[in-house]
């Protein structure tokens, strides 16, 4: 699903004329910069609100990447290293502003707000793709395809800091998609179609000692898309999404595991997510691969690696992808992207107390087993009154704020389609980093703690402005009930906390507020509270937001302050 959306998306800007906002005016409800900056500026703290438009059309082309910010992202992967944050990501932006100038390009940041571009690993395709390609397609009987016409795709790497010989490096794990046919090695078009299925990715990996410099040491090849269905690559139509391939070699996300052992997790769409145990030192499978393929899955998961959760038991086409996995107070949490990235994408999370699984959501659905879909919801499309809201909100990254216990959330958003009266707003993508609040299951369960990103993206408001009070949060919020509804906007309804400990609008009933713990208990539902920027504000400005969940409740709540 995500290359059918890819391929369209890229396909049709790659003539785009760019409309849209200066960095002084914009269509209604897209907020822009202040004539007068001093407007982001708190009076009495030393803090400026960032300004920069998230329609940033007017700045898309090559030529204005040092403006970008975090303009043209889409499925990142940051990791600290030498005093910088440093984020690489799909190779996709808007208009093809990417094209000819390499894959994987970075951006880098001291603060998690402000952002400036950095190059990436490499510009052609490694040597060792075409290879790989035509000495699997060797042993599986078909001729090479020539190098020149394989059609490469490059997306979703993931990047980490590692200790490697007592040298600390950055590691990155990159997926190389190949579209030609499987039967006949002609590029994937209706017109070539042959009965067979489009051809595997790569997975290869590359590390750095200068990120800065774009200095990167390739390492080749790490796995493959693998089959349990033998040499029986054909397909009955373009229609059929049944799957030749159990794994997908795409979506890598890599973890060391508190005992020192090191782990690939990768998968999707397909049977689902994939754990491979690989070697500490050269980052490497742990045991030889073989052939990609099996006659079963079992034959398949001894070599390729062990199924560690699916969304929907048996189904070649599960509707899930890009796992993201840390280890957090006992559990391996694995963040997923669920449906295809234009509108729908969401996001969801399950954990597990082992790397092997079984994974289990909020209410006690085996992931691992596939039992349905996951909760709690991490985000979703939504809209507050203000502004266009936004869409694709998925395929994230996790990471922890260096020498704190603080942990963000970072992904892609994307403008809704026909925003301002641009035809290709849904290909605006802006790097989103939120903060990640760590709430309650229930008001039973103080300490059955799980991860919600804040609605309101990341500004680094400081702590100068104190403690968060009981007196603050009486007032007018906007209260949004982030459920599941397929492409859908979950939009914000007003709601009111009253002195005497009532609500009313959204919510009724009663509502009380623990500070100590930052915990807002909102009927019977608890919600984390934080200081955030009110991004649909005009001018934006500091305000206070919460999320958290309940776990019969299959939604999230998400709210900000609007008096």
């Amino acid at each position: 699903m995500k290359l059918k959306y890819l391929l369209i998306i890229l396909i049709s800007i790659t003539s785009l004329t760019f409309v849209g906002c200066s960095d002084d005016s914009g269509p209604t409800g897209i907020v822009t910069k202040p004539e007068d900056p001093d407007d982001n500026t708190d009076p009495d703290i030393d803090f400026t609100i960032p300004s920069y438009p998230d329609d940033y059309s007017a700045i898309a082309s090559w030529n204005n990447r040092d403006e970008w910010n975090l303009a043209n992202v889409h499925d990142p992967s940051v990791a600290y290293y030498n005093g910088y944050y440093y984020m690489y990501a799909t190779d996709a932006s808007y208009g093809n502003a990417h094209e000819g100038h390499g894959h994987f390009q970075g951006k880098r940041s001291t603060d998690l707000v402000n952002w400036e571009w950095v190059g990436g690993p490499f510009y052609d395709a490694p040597e060792w793709v075409a290879d790989s390609l035509n000495s699997i397609r060797s042993r599986m009987g078909l001729d090479a395809i020539a190098e020149d016409n394989i059609q490469y795709g490059y997306w979703a790497p993931v990047v980490r800091r590692v200790n490697v010989g007592g040298q600390e490096i950055l590691r990155m794990y990159y997926s190389v998609v190949i579209f030609n046919y499987i039967e006949s090695g002609k590029t994937n078009s209706a017109e070539n179609f042959d009965g067979s299925w489009t051809e595997r990715a790569f997975i290869g990996m590359c590390e750095s000692t200068d990120p800065a410099g774009a200095v990167w040491e390739d390492k080749g090849f790490v796995t493959t898309s693998s089959s349990d269905r033998g040499l029986d690559y054909s397909r009955s139509s373009l229609s059929d999404w049944s799957g030749y391939f159990y794994y997908n070699a795409i979506d890598p996300t890599y973890i060391v595991a508190p005992d020192g052992n090191h782990y690939l997790i990768h998968g999707s769409w397909h049977s689902g997510f994939a754990l491979l145990q690989v070697d500490a030192t050269t980052g490497k499978p742990i045991n030889p691969l073989g052939n990609p393929w099996a006659d079963s899955a079992s034959e398949l998961a001894e070599r390729y690696g062990v199924r560690i959760g699916t969304r929907t038991a048996g189904s070649r086409w599960q509707g899930s992808e890009a796992p993201e996995v840390i280890y957090k107070d006992g559990y391996y949490y694995l963040f997923m992207a669920y449906d295809g990235l234009d509108v729908p994408y969401n996001t969801r999370v399950v954990r597990s107390e082992n790397i092997e699984g079984p994974y289990y959501d909020i209410t006690g659905r085996n992931f691992t087993d596939g039992q349905g879909d996951s909760y709690p919801i991490v985000t979703h499309p939504y809209k507050f009154s203000e502004g266009y809201g936004w869409v694709g909100i998925a395929h994230c990254c996790i990471f922890q704020k260096e020498n704190t216990d603080e942990w963000f959330y970072m992904s892609q958003g994307r403008l809704p389609k026909n925003v301002g009266g641009n035809a290709y707003s849904n290909a605006i993508m802006m790097g989103h980093v939120r903060r990640i609040v760590w709430c309650p299951a229930s008001v039973n369960e103080p300490n059955n703690l799980w991860p919600i990103a804040l609605p309101e993206r990341y500004a680094g408001v400081p702590e100068e402005y104190g403690a968060i009070t009981e007196d603050e949060l009486v007032g007018t919020w906007e209260h949004i009930n982030l459920s599941y509804h397929y492409a859908q906007q979950d939009g914000a309804t007003g709601l009111t906390l009253k002195s005497d400990g009532t609500m009313t609008g959204a919510l009724t009933g009663n509502w009380s507020y623990d500070e100590s713990n930052k915990q807002l208990t909102l009927g019977n539902v608890i919600v984390c509270v934080e200081r955030e920027v009110d991004w649909e504000a005009s001018p934006r400005a500091v305000t206070l937001v919460y999320a958290g969940t309940e776990k019969n409740l299959d939604a999230t709540y998400w709210g900000k302050k609007t008096e």
